[in-house]
């Protein structure tokens, strides 16, 4: 059986009009083709579904039991071909992103906002949560990508880089070490440290590379929260190493932020995604809005603010 759509709307105009030739004049063709697609239908379904006679047509039994099963039908297609439409021009749809903390706090809302302005029927969610979670929320096809720093070995997820964060270390104005322009790793091997504790993705992508210097830390604070961290920092408690990531809010608060050197240790900040889905429009928009602004901001915009800051 083989039954079309257009064979379903030329027996619902010819049952409500009772006439070919005005139903063909509401479907705007021709006589000899509306009655083609009538007698097709009725081959396929094998049913007789009108009585014809000279001066009149009318609806057979089982013609009358079709009608409201073809509306029903002819309606849920046409639901269906208006909802692809919608997702298709961004009429509607949903775009969902897992972001760690300080990318969700200082990065995401202004790229949100933007989207929204240009596609208001388009619902955005945003969980901010570990960098570890952003990579089994991708996995686990939860959200339609993730924004992290999680170093990945992974085969179902691809990352595509947005850009290079730099290690600082922030304190009080008044700091003793504020009064240096640049500071080294070893210049903080003496002094009480702030800083996520172990299994953080940060903290481990740091230990890593100053392993392979020789340079080991020791930290006094370990908790995980950003504004935790920036907390104890204001009160005295100790140095904060964390990533450029944090520029705006230690600004904020009047820190003195010197980048660390000797080695400067970066960190990849990339967009994921999984490698066995594929995009919606809505999402794919979002992707491409996102990538725009990184490009227009720049790491160069992390530097100048490094400089501001100091």
């Amino acid at each position: 059986m083989n039954v079309t759509l257009r064979q379903l709307r030329a027996f619902i105009a010819v049952a409500e009009v009772q006439h070919f030739t005005r139903a063909a004049e509401r479907l705007a063709i021709s006589q000899s083709s509306i009655s083609t697609l009538v007698s097709e239908l009725e081959r396929n379904l094998g049913l007789r579904l009108f009585d014809r006679h000279t001066r009149m047509l009318r609806l057979t039994h089982a013609g009358a039991e079709i009608l409201p099963l073809a509306r029903k039908a002819l309606a849920d297609l046409d639901s269906v071909l208006g909802s692809s439409s919608q997702l298709r021009t961004l009429g509607r749809g949903r775009v969902s992103i897992a972001a760690s903390s300080l990318q969700a706090a200082l990065l995401l809302p202004a790229v949100i906002r933007a989207y929204n302005l240009a596609h208001p029927a388009v619902k955005v969610s945003l969980y901010d949560v570990t960098d570890e979670e952003v990579v089994q929320r991708v996995a686990g096809g939860d959200v339609d990508f993730g924004l992290g720093s999680a170093m990945l070995k992974r085969d179902d997820i691809m990352a595509r880089r947005l850009t290079n964060d730099f290690f600082v270390a922030l304190m009080p104005a008044d700091h003793p070490l504020a009064r240096k322009r640049e500071l080294t790793w070893r210049d903080l091997r003496e002094v009480p440290l702030i800083s996520p504790p172990p299994g953080n993705a940060v903290r481990e992508q740091l230990d890593f590379a100053l392993a392979r210097e020789g340079i080991t830390l020791t930290r006094s604070y370990e908790v995980l929260l950003p504004l935790t961290i920036l907390g104890m920092v204001e009160a005295g408690l100790g140095i904060a190493v964390m990533t450029s990531a944090i520029l705006r809010l230690a600004q904020a608060y009047g820190f003195a932020i010197r980048r660390v050197t000797n080695p400067v240790i970066r960190r990849e900040m990339s967009l994921m995604f999984h490698a066995d889905r594929s995009l919606s429009p809505a999402a794919k928009q979002f992707r491409d809005l996102l990538l725009k602004m990184m490009r227009d901001t720049g790491d160069g915009g992390l530097a100048k603010a490094l400089e501001r800051a100091g």
